[in-house]
Parts: structure tokens; C-alpha cells; sequence
């Protein structure tokens, strides 16, 4: 299993301490598996799963409340994937949006595009509308490649 690099961990206990908390072991964990997952998009539920693997003490109400931390110091993101639950991710600092996603309509996998497709459409709209675009969420439908074959 992987772990998180010293660099990460100084970056997220000091997005930690300017909202005042602190880098406990349980939210180390939940780190760890947010990042060992990376690409996964899991739900609450599935993280509890997994870092209860390592953290056996953690309860579901700690992996929730870290999730809403996470997300409000901008280390994740929630995702609604059109599948009835919130899913999260890891936000990566070097992309200015998050990236887009394939969603297979017969099997559920979800592929994740990298890069900005939609650069030029972005300076168009803002500049036609005047408008400061700060994020944007897109996702295609359709069928993987595996789908295809069957």
C-alpha cells in the first residue's frame, strides 16, 4: 500500500491548521485510502469499508465528518455521478478544473478524462457574457470499450 508523501502530508497539516484542526491518525488513514483509490471515485460507505481495514476503532459519523473537512479545505471533491450517491476524489492542485469523466451507461465504469477539453469554450463564454468562470463539471454517456466488445 501506498502512503503519502512528506510533501502532501506538510501541505495538508497546514490546510489543516489555518481552519484550526489537526492531522489525527484516523484522518491520516482516510487520506491514505483517498489516495491509494485514486481514480475510484468511492462513496463514504466504501472509504469506511476500507479504512476500517486499518483504523478498526473508526466509526461511519468520524469518516463523514473527515470527508466534509477534506472538502472544505479543497483536498477533495464531491462527485455526483448520476448514480444516487456522492463520490470523492482527490483534488489535483495543478489542474485549474476538475477533470471530465466517461460514464459507461451499461456496466456503471467511469473513466476519468485528463485535461481541459473545453478551454477555448470556456475564454468564448467568458468573454460574451462577461462572465468569470471559476469550475466546470462535464460528463459523457455512452459505452466503454469492454461494453462495446460484448
Amino acid at each position: 500500500m501506498s502512503k503519502v508523501s512528506p510533501t502532501q502530508i506538510e501541505k495538508l497539516k497546514d490546510k489543516l491548521k489555518l481552519k484550526g484542526y489537526k492531522l489525527t491518525p484516523q484522518r491520516r488513514a482516510i487520506v491514505n485510502i483517498i489516495i491509494d483509490n485514486k481514480g475510484k471515485h468511492l462513496t463514504a460507505e466504501e472509504l469506511y469499508d476500507l479504512v476500517k481495514v486499518e483504523c478498526p476503532e473508526i466509526g461511519l459519523a468520524t469518516v463523514y465528518r473527515t470527508i466534509q473537512l477534506l472538502e472544505e479545505i479543497n483536498v477533495i471533491c464531491k462527485l455526483n455521478l448520476d448514480d444516487g450517491c456522492n463520490r470523492y476524489e482527490l483534488v489535483n492542485e495543478d489542474e485549474i478544473h476538475q477533470h471530465h469523466h466517461l460514464i459507461c451507461t451499461r456496466c456503471g465504469n467511469v473513466i476519468e478524462v485528463e485535461g481541459d477539453l473545453l478551454d477555448s469554450i470556456e475564454r468564448k463564454v467568458e468573454k460574451e457574457y462577461e462572465f468569470k468562470i471559476e469550475n466546470h463539471s462535464v460528463k459523457f454517456y455512452g459505452v466503454c470499450s469492454k461494453c462495446l466488445k460484448k
